[in-house]
């Protein structure tokens, strides 16, 4: 079995498909229960965020079973046929080494962003509580947050952080709209909208609306940053009162569509329209950014803007790369032990289990009024016959064979005294059971 890791993001796929195959929620909880129902799959976790959706999975087979798994995921079943020319693959160290560069910020669009380690956490605790992790992938996570932390202590890839909430925010200070005199509007209540509520107010923005599906959390969010809370089900009615709107939901449909936004631009008299759209599935329909007066930006556009930051940081990302090779390599070498040790562990367990099942039988003939003397010859004329059957029937198989590899390890393991007339490589016949052991 090995860890494997299959996935796209924001360096190999546009968000047109990375939205058709984001989790959220539910979803997720489906997903991972559906992934762990293949055969080959013995353990799995989900990753999605705005800019990726990866399975880590421990698979029996070289993986193959999640691509087709997730080319079936999409609505549009076209989709699904050329999604494969977009995804990644990783297998062994190469995933392992994956996953801790993603938890540390080195695979993000923004560079050492912060946000990601607490994603890659709410992943694990998602295939926890849904039975989808097994021992493999939750060392794998554990070594991944230990690593992911060290990494920000020793190196300086978290200072300064950049998220794409800041980046976004930074585009609209950039933009045609001074935010001392502008009106913005976040759709949302999630993570990168409190993070972008945040930066504005840090900006001195000068009115901040809240709209989300659920009122009370856009209540809280504007709160706590002096804003103005809504429903979604009002968002025609206060659209057009925003200079700027800051979208990010998990809705899978648009939330924004181009009547609701011409009608917008109509009580405004034309005056321009900055849209950030940092949601994925994405919440404002395409084709609004085709409307005079209204610019547009995804995610994907965000990926210019922050270039510079990217080259900013490559010096601490180096730093942190060598840090990740160590780890990785401390992790491969605890696998390898513990699949060394995997043999032993299994013979210490059926012996613990043989005792503890014939010593349950020996305490209840002895509740029963049996001879002690009687008890204790069941007990050890059992006890051996359970723990030697196996290997004396695999000793004389071999021995019929002609093979004498089994023997010799025999030899090792149990070396006959001095007198005794046989030796450890020369099978001996199963004992008999004695008869209250006879099934």
């Amino acid at each position: 079995m090995s860890i494997h890791v299959l996935g796209l993001n924001h360096q190999t796929a546009p968000v047109s498909l990375r939205e058709r195959v984001a989790f959220s929620g539910d979803a997720t909880v489906a997903a991972l229960s559906a992934l762990r129902g293949l055969p080959q799959v013995r353990e799995a976790a989900l990753l999605s965020t705005c800019n990726r959706t990866e399975i880590y999975a421990v698979t029996d087979d070289d993986g193959a079973a999640l691509a087709d798994w997730l080319a079936t995921h999409p609505a549009d079943a076209a989709t699904g046929e050329g999604l494969h020319g977009y995804l990644y693959r990783h297998t062994g160290s190469d995933a392992v080494r994956h996953l801790f560069r993603v938890a540390t910020g080195l695979d993000s669009l923004v560079l050492g962003e912060p946000q990601i380690l607490g994603q890659v956490k709410d992943a694990w605790a998602t295939a926890r509580a849904a039975g989808s992790l097994g021992g493999q992938l939750d060392r794998l996570f554990q070594q991944t947050f230990s690593t992911a932390k060290r990494a920000r202590t020793h190196t300086r890839i978290g200072a300064n952080p950049v998220s794409v909430a800041s980046t976004a925010v930074r585009l609209a200070q950039e933009s045609f709209a001074r935010l001392e005199d502008s009106t913005v509007l976040l759709i949302g209540a999630g993570e990168t909208i409190e993070l972008a509520a945040r930066h504005l107010v840090q900006a001195r923005v000068k009115r901040l609306l809240v709209a989300n599906r659920t009122l009370s959390h856009a209540q809280e969010l504007a709160s706590r940053h002096g804003g103005f809370a809504l429903p979604l089900g009002e968002l025609d009615r206060h659209l057009a009162e925003a200079d700027i709107v800051l979208s990010a939901t998990a809705s899978r449909e648009p939330v924004l569509l181009q009547p609701q936004v011409q009608a917008a631009l109509a009580q405004r008299r034309h005056r321009p329209m900055l849209l950030l759209d940092l949601a994925v599935p994405r919440d404002v329909a395409a084709d609004v950014g085709e409307l005079d007066d209204v610019f547009l930006y995804t995610v994907d556009d965000l990926q210019r803007a922050i270039e510079d930051n990217r080259r900013s940081r490559r010096e601490a990302a180096i730093e942190a790369e060598a840090i990740i090779d160590l780890q990785v390599a401390r992790f491969m070498e605890s696998a390898a032990a513990s699949t060394r040790t995997a043999p032993l562990k299994r013979l210490r367990a059926h012996g613990e289990a043989a005792r503890d099942e014939v010593l349950a039988r020996a305490r209840a003939q002895l509740d029963a009024g049996e001879a002690p003397a009687a008890v204790l010859d069941y007990l050890a004329h059992t006890l051996t016959n359970r723990l030697l059957h196996a290997p004396t029937i695999a000793l004389r198989d071999e021995a019929l064979s002609g093979s004498g590899e089994l023997a010799r390890a025999a030899e090792r393991l149990f070396p006959a005294p001095a007198d005794a007339g046989t030796t450890a490589a020369e099978p001996v016949a199963p004992a008999v059971p004695a008869a209250g052991d006879r099934k």
